[in-house]
């Protein structure tokens, strides 16, 4: 087993919009995810894996292939015991244990069946019975699902991806079987505008979006050199070296995810919401309502219930750029040094 240390999220160079961005999905997994735009090498994987790291361990059955939560799920997990797996339902619930935050990868090439679930035809002609086997979805429930170019995918498959995101539910129905699951996980996706565009009706559907490139800076460029160097030369030495940092932002993401509900806007933020949206030109009103849960989840993460006009404006630049149809999408990167300078301050 590779025991080998995740090089540390708090270690990462640069950046800012996007860790903000990642951070701000996993406190508030309601903003639909996240969409990455750009060139590969720049830390995109390795953010999203270094930041389910230092999450704390979540508590499921032993036996559940689902991920359910035995704290309020335990009537669901009854129920997808006798409805797709074609057992008896425990009276009680089994035995529970601890499992670390997952990143789970969707593959490129993979089909809806394989995103959904699908029935166990082994099963079916063996035995005779219905058994539903669990997709891509029930791993990812209350962890972070990371799909790598998803503009390579089926539209289809990121229809069905961003439905689940947007729901905290997937719904399974095959052969005369119908039945809903949670799934409510981080939705991370990532891609290289170069390799082709997501349909703008797609687009609109992630919550957030940043756009990111090669840092310029010779000496950010340097600290990424050495850091990097470091770590090969002695991960758990240097993963040591950010445990306190690690943790501290652990401590404050929990912390913002059990404020946020109590986060409320004044009105008048809710007209400069709206009236910042007609400007632009965004279309619909999925912009508007992503732009408040984003402001009241910045609020959070700085530990504040109640909403700033500073968060309205750096929600805009986070929900707002790729909704924009009056500008070229390519355009997009040019109107980001606002958020990074906003993103770092918030980090640092």
């Amino acid at each position: 087993m590779n025991n080998r240390p995740i090089y540390p999220f708090t270690a990462i160079v640069g950046q800012d919009a996007m860790k903000l961005a990642l951070m701000l999905n996993v406190v508030n997994p309601g903003l639909s995810g996240v969409l990455i735009r750009g060139e590969k090498g720049t830390a995109k994987s390795t953010a999203v894996r270094a930041l389910a790291d230092i999450l704390p361990d979540i508590q499921v059955f032993g036996d559940d292939p689902y991920q359910l939560d035995p704290d309020g799920e335990f009537g669901i997990y009854q129920e997808i015991r006798r409805t797709l797996r074609g057992e008896s339902a425990p009276a009680s619930p089994p035995e529970t244990v601890l499992r670390k935050v997952r990143v789970v990868e969707l593959p490129v090439g993979a089909t809806e069946d394989r995103v959904v679930g699908t029935l166990d035809l082994e099963h079916a002609l063996k035995k005779g019975e219905k058994r539903v086997e669990p997709g891509i979805l029930a791993q990812a429930h209350r962890n972070i699902l990371y799909v790598d170019e998803v503009n390579l995918l089926d539209d289809h498959v990121v229809d069905v991806l961003l439905d689940s995101a947007a729901m905290g539910v997937n719904t399974i129905e095959r052969e005369g079987v119908s039945f809903s699951h949670p799934a409510r996980f981080t939705l991370v996706g990532t891609m290289n505008p170069e390799e082709g565009e997501l349909r703008p009706q797609l687009l609109d559907r992630f919550g957030l979006c940043v756009t990111i490139e090669g840092i310029r800076s010779a000496e950010d460029r340097v600290a990424i050199m050495e850091r990097r160097a470091a770590f090969d030369l002695d991960a758990k030495d240097f993963a040591a070296r950010w445990q306190a940092e690690s943790a501290t932002l652990a401590d404050r993401l929990l912390t913002a995810r059990a404020l946020y509900p109590a986060v409320e806007a004044d009105r008048p933020l809710l007209f400069e919401i709206a009236r910042t949206c007609l400007e632009v030109g965004v279309d619909g009103h999925r912009g508007d309502i992503i732009m408040l849960k984003t402001a009241k989840t910045l609020a959070a993460l700085d530990g504040r219930t109640e909403v700033a006009a500073a968060d309205i404006h750096t929600a805009a630049d986070l929900a707002l750029p790729h909704r924009v149809r009056r500008q070229p999408l390519m355009a997009i990167a040019d109107n980001v040094q606002t958020l990074r300078a906003g993103a770092a301050a918030r980090l640092h």
